[in-house]
């Protein structure tokens, strides 16, 4: 006897973390939560995780919606992990000449810490303060190394410089000068800067959860709060944005939601049932 097809099970919705599945206090509104068990397992529809965390970091927020399956997103899109298997569905690690363009940098500026980020560690030369407390956010055991050159290479997720303005800003000015089209270069505050493969977002990655789950593209949708959740937003049918975003995220947004505290993620499922049913 062949199993029933439920309505929504051609669908995949993905959502960003903090201040849009969770609210701002980083707790888990009932609503989303309700939303989120009724979409999956009245109406047969997928829903992940896509986030800058670590793996280790997003475990905690998978548990908390207590679902049988489920793939996340993480490290900004650099790898699918699946935690019902515990295991990397897909990686886009650091390529070659990324990684030889971190390696001369590292050397040109040995005041400043380089921390690797990879799936499951923090690889870091010369750790500060500050590399460890990054480690530590990331939920990711830190392993130190006097040499970059030491560092094992071929699945590093991302790279981070870290230490003063007037450091950085010259890591950044060398790397923008050094690299080339297949770089992805981001200045994420005054005291550091970050490095990952052009192309490397969660746009990708979410298109290739939908590609591993048989699903079409109109048929996948997004949503988030900042511009890290831009390029997924574009990626997908129907993005959708939190309503304290910023404008420039409003306007690619097909749907414009309430404001984390208040549901943002049940507002964008009600809407996919109630147009899809």
């Amino acid at each position: 006897m062949t199993e029933k097809k439920l309505p929504l099970s051609d669908w995949l919705v993905a959502s960003d973390i903090d201040g849009t599945l969770n609210d701002k206090r980083r707790r888990l509104p009932k609503r989303n939560f309700d939303a989120i068990h009724k979409f999956v397992y009245e109406y047969g529809g997928h829903f992940i995780l896509s986030s800058g965390r670590s793996i280790e970091s997003m475990r905690k927020h998978f548990k908390n919606l207590g679902l049988n399956t489920g793939y996340a997103v993480f490290i900004n899109g650099a790898g699918v992990y699946d935690y019902s298997q515990e295991k990397i569905l897909w990686l886009s690690p650091i390529n070659e000449k990324i990684t030889a363009l971190i390696k001369k940098t590292a050397k040109k500026f040995r005041f400043a810490t380089v921390q690797v980020i990879t799936p499951y560690e923090a690889r870091v030369v010369k750790p500060t303060v500050s590399a460890y407390i990054l480690a530590k956010t990331s939920k990711l055991p830190i392993k130190k190394y006097k040499d970059i050159e030491k560092l094992p290479t071929g699945d590093w997720c991302k790279a981070i410089f870290t230490g003063l303005p007037f450091v950085i800003s010259k890591v950044e000015k060398f790397a923008k000068d050094n690299s080339s089209t297949h770089t992805n270069l981001m200045r994420t505050s005054p005291f550091s800067f970050e490095l990952v493969n052009e192309g490397t977002n969660k746009g990708v990655a979410v298109l290739k959860v939908a590609e591993i789950l048989g699903i079409d593209k109109e048929k996948t949708a997004a949503i988030g709060d900042y511009f890290n959740d831009y390029e997924m937003l574009r990626a997908v049918g129907l993005p959708a944005c939190c309503g304290q975003a910023p404008q420039g995220m409003k306007d690619i947004a097909k749907l414009v939601t309430c404001h984390c505290n208040k549901g943002a993620v049940a507002d964008l499922i009600e809407y996919i049932i109630k147009n899809n049913t």
